[in-house]
């Protein structure tokens, strides 16, 4: 076994398998790199009897069981000991003190229980400590702060208690300082901000109160990103923050600070994101405007400001024109900002998303905004605002989102909105809008929602509008339209919510509607609307709301499909209207004579061509039996008897489960279709027609419920190996299902593209490149323009691990569920912290 060996590096590689015990027969091994393979099992303990060991190497793999508690006691050389993202488990060893050379210890994104060994704090050469995401619980031992040489120390995402022990530290070199997703208390030590050394602290998501430690004679020259949204804390912001000259990332977030923000921002000349959103902010006393915006147009870097959710309570100044032109984001919701929109927010030429919503604001939207072409989304929602709505916006080409709803906006929808050919969502309710509507929505070809309710609009739909595909809600109530309803809506194919209530529609309603199959919300009440309701209603299985109460409507009401299900409140009103008495109208006088003719009708379409088609198949097969010579082959019953049912998939629980569609829910977009989060295994393809994914699979077993064999059902590429070629089922195929998926999400490509062939498969491919960034999806970093790319790539590179790791060719090296849903609440945290900050 080569026992001269010293150095073997297997890293980033696809082996497979267990780590050999005979590995410790190499006795003059002094590094063993095998990071980023597949590798299972248990780590050898016999490895660590190699005394001439250095390094050990095996981060990003599936090992599991425990760590020796006398790790150190045989290795007493050992300076790195690396196995963070594995599934190591039991305590930390306790005896970690015997290593006495340890420069990197990193154990994190394990299953470690337990508290921090306080052995830890003996090791003087340790300069990278990584213990985050796993389950230590405890204390931080206040030995740790002997660690001098210490550069980075993260415990993030624990369940940490207690107070930081900051009063016996000796940090002199220590630059990343990581203890968010914790349960820490008590204030925030002066002194932490007082290791000269700092570049970053993140102390997000814990139950810390107090003041900030900004104290007169502060220093913290190097500090660049400092994190503590999400706590407890209070009071001022104190103006001695300028005394961290380098500060480029603040997150205060969620909070309960209080009074004005300093006007010492200013002085942070290299400040890229500031995050002070939900907390108690206010003006200076007797301010009538933001003279803080003045004080920050020094910071020429700045590309976030997100102030939303605190008591401003003054006006937006004209030299807001004057901040960044790096600018992307300006966040300023739920302020109590009064005044006008100062036309100088043109000047802020790269701004990608402008939120002014939930304010006192008034005047008109400017039409310098117009001017903004970066623009990506405008939320001017529940204001003051009058006026029209400016033709300039025609000119944001970018713009995703439209939210004007909830003002005094007048004057009509101008023709040339169709320019906004990205729009998804374009919600103008709650105002005074008059004129018809212009024929160039219609044209909108991505629009998902459209809201253009409680407003004046009149005249007729149109009946040239085009189909829009895309679209899953439509609200034009409460407005003053007449004329026909526009038969076309019917081939809105994917439209779940439909409410035109409360205008002067006349004529028949379109029997087409019947062809909404996801449809589960229709309303058509207080209309002129007038004939039968069509039959093809009955075929709209999930529709779970209808009104089609006070219109002219007469005839029978349909009585069977989804009309069980409905009561007299659905159609009040309509005087003309008969059938069964559960809905308080009077029986028709033609019911018998029709019944008979339903019965007559069913003899004609059903039972006599069933009856002749017997006849028709017995001759056949007599006759092929009397001419046995005869070589066509009868299809044999009992192969297609037990064929397997799919489940159908009810568009109602796809909206339901994804609140129609609704952003929030999205997890992402591949080469199949889009992700949501919600009902269970349900996948939206290109046509947004629903599918079930193959996670399921573990439930599809023959009726002996001990069987591990089925038939393969499933779609291939998606399917777990060992189920395609042998049938095998279990809930691992369902992880690697998942796993596919994910990857898919990212890459924005099928597992069975033309360019995955013989052995290299999608997951090959991502596992084979040293940099995972390559393979993502391009579309992903456009729609993401104008966040921090640093913490955009981060999540990505997550969710790819992820895919990775639940598409392991052998089931044993998948993650079981409970570590999936782990990671992917943990994926989740950052994401939400993300947008949270504005990122």
């Amino acid at each position: 076994m080569l026992p001269m060996l010293r150095y073997l590096d297997l890293g980033r590689n696809l082996l497979m398998g267990a780590i050999p015990w005979s590995l410790s027969n190499v006795s003059s091994l002094e590094l063993l790199n095998l990071e980023s393979n597949r590798l299972t099992g248990p780590f050898p303990h016999v490895i660590f009897n190699i005394s001439s060991l250095i390094n050990i190497i095996v981060p990003s793999n599936y090992i599991s069981g425990t760590l020796p508690m006398e790790l150190c006691t045989h290795c007493p050389n050992l300076q790195e000991l690396s196995l963070s993202e594995n599934k190591l488990g039991g305590q930390l060893p306790s005896q970690i003190h015997y290593c006495r050379d340890l420069v990197v210890l990193s154990v994190s994104y394990n299953k470690f229980v337990g508290s921090i060994t306080k052995g830890i704090g003996s090791l003087e050469n340790l300069q990278l400590l990584y213990i985050g995401g796993n389950h230590l619980s405890g204390n931080i031992p206040p030995s740790l702060g002997n660690l001098s040489r210490l550069q980075e120390f993260s415990i993030e995402d624990n369940n940490i208690k207690g107070s930081i022990p900051s009063d016996s530290w000796h940090f002199t070199n220590l630059y990343i300082l990581n203890f968010e997703f914790n349960d820490l208390t008590g204030t925030i030590p002066n002194n932490i901000l007082n290791i000269s050394s700092l570049q970053e602290i993140s102390l997000v998501q814990n139950s810390l109160y107090g003041n900030l430690p900004f104290d007169t004679g502060l220093s913290c020259p190097n500090l660049e990103v400092l994190y503590l949204s999400r706590n407890k804390l209070s009071g001022h912001i104190q103006s001695d923050i300028s005394n961290c000259s380098n500060l480029a990332q603040v997150d205060f977030g969620t909070n309960s600070l209080s009074g004005p923000i300093p006007k010492s921002f200013g002085n942070l000349k290299y400040l890229r994101i500031l995050v002070l959103y939900d907390n108690q902010l206010t003006a200076e006393p007797g301010e009538q405007e933001m003279t803080f915006l003045s004080s920050l147009s020094n910071c020429i870097f700045l590309e976030e400001l997100v102030i939303s959710f605190n008591s401003f309570n003054t006006t937006i100044p004209d030299y807001i024109g004057n901040l960044s032109i790096s600018l992307k984001k300006f966040i300023a919701s739920s302020n109590q900002i009064k005044g006008q929109i100062p036309m100088k927010i043109g000047s802020l030429k790269n701004l990608t998303f402008l939120d002014l919503s939930y304010n006192n604001l008034t005047g008109n939207i400017p039409s310098t905004l117009g001017g903004v072409e970066a623009l990506q989304r405008l939320y001017l929602r529940v204001n003051n605002i009058g006026g029209n709505i400016p033709k300039e916006l025609c000119q944001l080409r970018n713009l995703g989102l439209l939210l004007l709803s909830h003002n005094k906006i007048s004057g009509s929808v101008p023709n040339c909105i169709g320019n906004l050919n990205l729009l998804q969502r374009l919600n103008l309710s709650h105002n005074g809008l008059t004129s018809s509507i212009p024929l160039e929505v219609w044209s909108l070809e991505n629009l998902l929602f459209l809201d253009l309710s409680s407003n004046y609009f009149n005249g007729s739909l149109s009946p040239n509008m085009r189909v829009l595909d895309a679209i899953i809600f439509i609200d034009l109530s409460c407005n003053q339209i007449t004329g026909n309803i526009p038969s076309i809506i019917g081939f809105f194919q994917i439209l779940s919510g439909l409410n035109l209530s409360k205008n002067s529609f006349e004529g028949d309603i379109p029997k087409s509607f019947g062809s909404l199959k996801g449809l589960d919300q229709l309303d058509l009440s207080n209309n002129n609307l007038s004939g039968a309701i069509p039959n093809s209603l009955e075929a709209l299985p999930y529709l779970k709301y209808l009104n089609l109460s006070f219109n002219k409507l007469s005839g029978e009401i349909p009585s069977s499909g989804v009309f069980i299900n409905f009561t007299a409140e659905s159609f009040l009103g309509n005087e003309l209207l008969c059938g069964n008495p559960i809905f308080r109208v009077p029986p028709c006088t033609s019911q018998v004579s029709s019944q008979r003719s339903r019965v007559k009708q069913i003899l004609l379409r059903y039972i006599i061509p069933a009856i002749a088609s017997i006849i028709i198949f017995t001759a056949l097969v007599t006759m092929l039996r009397r001419h046995p010579k005869c070589k066509i082959q009868i299809p044999s019953f009992i192969n297609t008897w037990h064929a397997v049912d799919y489940r159908m998939i009810s568009y109602h629980e796809l909206c339901r489960g994804t609140n129609n569609f609704c952003e929030s829910n999205l997890l992402g977009i591949g080469g199949f279709g889009s992700v949501y989060k919600g009902p269970s295994n349900i996948l939206l393809d290109e046509d947004m027609v629903a599918h079930v994914g193959d996670f399921g699979i573990a439930k599809i077993l023959v009726e002996n419920k001990d069987a591990t064999h089925t038939k393969t059902i499933g779609t291939i590429g998606y399917i777990a190996p060992e189920y395609g070629s042998e049938g095998r089922v279990s809930t691992k195929g369902d992880i690697y299902s998942y796993g596919i998926i994910l990857l898919e999400m990212i890459t924005r490509k099928k597992p069975t593209d033309e360019i995955f062939v013989g052995e290299l498969g999608m997951r090959q491919w991502i596992a084979s490149l040293r940099d995972r960034m390559e393979v993502v999806d391009d579309g992903l970093l456009r729609i993401e323009d104008g966040r921090d790319v640093t913490a955009l790539q981060t999540i990505l590179s997550s969710i790819l691990e992820l895919g990775l790791r639940c598409s392991e060719e052998l089931p044993n090296g998948r993650l079981d569920i409970k570590d999936v849903v782990a990671k992917v609440n943990k994926i989740k945290l950052t994401l939400l912290g993300n947008r949270n900050r504005g990122v």
